[in-house]
């Protein structure tokens, strides 16, 4: 991760001479290989615990904006959480993952699995935001063109309800002078 970004929930690296001691006092018995799946066990808790933290229902669904890593090369896609619950964000199928909140308040997860990393971004669409438009949104991420103003457009970030939560504060976002496309 890098500086000014704050995690939320990660498997990714997990180190265990950072549980050693806390495992070792609470279970002196277990051999290292215990305490090592322990620690891995206690992890997965943990995201449950952040799912509770972070069940804020949202008034638009959220767009999850991939740049997958696949065994044929980087690809670009989107989905949609329709629940609009960024609780629901914290589900992947990938082998080892790693959701922050980045220096500008965007939602992200880095997901490993055995091709490759996958980088999401989680955006919320914004209020009054038409079909069209987020058709042509989509459009865009489908064919790899769409720009961060594209994004912005018709969309908003996550960081500030998560920060919430968490004490986080995110600079305010840089309004565009330009009308919003309709």
């Amino acid at each position: 991760m890098n500086p000014g970004e704050h995690l939320i929930w990660s498997d990714h690296d997990l180190d265990y001479e950072d549980w050693r001691a806390d495992l070792e006092d609470e279970y002196p018995d277990l051999s290292e290989d215990e305490r090592y799946t322990m620690m891995y066990e206690r992890n997965a808790d943990d995201l449950d615990d952040e799912r509770v933290n972070l069940n804020i229902q949202l008034g638009q669904p959220i767009l999850v904006i991939a740049n997958l890593g696949l065994w044929y090369g980087r690809r670009s896609g989107y989905k949609e959480i329709l629940s609009g619950n960024i609780r629901d964000c914290l589900y992947s199928d990938c082998d080892y993952n790693t959701w922050f909140v980045d220096r500008q308040g965007d939602l992200r997860c880095d997901a490993y699995h055995h091709d490759g990393t996958n980088h999401y971004l989680y955006r919320a669409w914004k209020e009054g935001t038409t079909e069209e438009q987020m058709d042509r949104l989509k459009n865009k991420l489908y064919e790899g063109t769409a720009t961060r103003a594209d994004i912005t457009r018709v969309t908003r970030r996550l960081g500030d309800e998560i920060g919430k939560v968490y004490g986080w504060t995110f600079p305010t976002p840089v309004r565009s002078t330009k009308t919003q496309e309709r």
